[in-house]
């Protein structure tokens, strides 16, 4: 049996879902997985998997609270953030050191990675980008990123290879040689999947991400969904919070669910409204949703563009929170089909596991 270490960034909670079906996977295999995160990530995946070992293993932050402001000050924080990836580097040392590990899976962590144990770095984003104000920084980003790529073995981008049906558009075409030679394009990889049930559910609102700008949304969204008309669930996105459901009158709002639970209702639900923050767009990709509403976070520029290229591409709607009229941007989501057809998780992971992860481990 062979012992990996996963570890999520605790951003949002995409990083930890998604990294739900490869958990699994090794599970289903017969390896031992470590889950070293923070914060929500870790409270969602010790619901997942309650008997999986842990280590509570801080992350570093940043705020995405500053809209058009983010990127100077985004750059102003890098020292402070080079210093914490540092750490987070010799605190993966000390654990390695303590207990031993076949293979460390780092999800968009910097500093997760070792000289010693072969490393593998999930990350849909191998190109940044930024407003056309600050080109030259995403230009800087290019050989950033080839520095960080060549501390892995291999990267796992969770979209399929660059074409007409790409999920991230140009956030993940490699850049440079040392992307290129090491990139495997898994497919979406999504902790959802589909399930035959009655679409009784007008509208699932799926509230994620970030502090402040989570919160932002979720008192827009509660002032905003009496205009809509029919029955609907607002998922807060909240696992450490108060677990108690609400009702209003035809809406129920409920802190956090399980996955199980989340599939169940992005199966009923015939209108998704979320933040187009890419794991989140798998799951619809996943489930095949014709009908969402995209509402990307404030200065978050990899959602801001997903948004944008999904509404170009006649996929998804998509409006600006500050902008938000929720009843005519709802509307305006019936003149868009949804995704093209893919191949899903369930065939993704089988792949990802024989191509890819098995050779480290048998």
């Amino acid at each position: 049996m062979a012992r990996v270490l996963v570890s999520p960034l605790n951003w949002g909670l995409g990083h930890a879902t998604r990294d739900i079906p490869v958990i699994r996977t090794l599970r289903d295999h017969g390896h031992e997985v470590t889950i070293a995160a923070c914060g929500n990530a870790l409270s969602v995946l010790r619901q997942e998997f309650p008997d999986a070992p842990y280590i509570d293993y801080p992350d570093y932050s940043v705020a995405f609270s500053f809209g058009r402001f983010f990127v100077p000050r985004f750059c102003a924080s890098l020292p402070f953030m080079l210093k914490a990836v540092a750490r987070e580097h010799a605190t993966l040392e000390s654990i390695l050191s303590k207990d031993r590990y076949d293979l460390v899976i780092s999800d968009n962590r910097l500093g997760v990675y070792s000289s010693q144990v072969p490393s593998i770095f999930i990350s849909h984003q191998l190109h940044y980008h930024l407003p056309l104000l600050y080109w030259p920084a995403e230009l800087l980003a290019i050989p950033a990123n080839m520095f960080l790529h060549e501390r892995y073995n291999r990267i796992i981008v969770p979209d399929n290879p660059p074409g007409e049906v790409s999920l991230a558009g140009k956030l993940s075409l490699p850049q440079t040689d040392v992307a290129r030679d090491r990139v495997f394009f898994s497919g979406i990889l999504s902790g959802t999947h589909q399930i035959a049930c009655a679409k009784d559910l007008d509208y699932l609102v799926i509230i994620s991400g970030p502090e402040p700008q989570r919160t932002i949304l979720e008192k827009i969204i509660l002032s905003k969904i009496g205009e809509l008309d029919g029955s609907g669930v607002v998922l807060l996105g909240s696992p450490q919070g108060q677990k108690a459901a609400v009702r209003r009158g035809e809406w129920t709002c409920i802190p956090y669910v399980p996955t199980e639970v989340k599939t169940e209702l992005m199966n009923r639900a015939r209108c998704v409204i979320c933040r187009s923050g890419y794991t989140t767009l798998m799951e619809l990709a996943e489930l095949g949703k014709n009908r969402a509403l995209l509402i990307p976070t404030p200065g978050q520029t990899e959602q801001e563009y997903l948004s944008w290229y999904y509404r170009e591409k006649r996929w998804y709607y998509s409006e600006n929170q500050k902008h938000l009229d929720l009843a005519d941007d709802v509307a305006k989501t019936a003149d868009f089909p949804g995704f093209p057809a893919m191949s899903r998780t369930a065939d993704n992971t089988k792949r990802l596991y024989n191509e890819l992860l098995a050779g480290y481990l048998e």
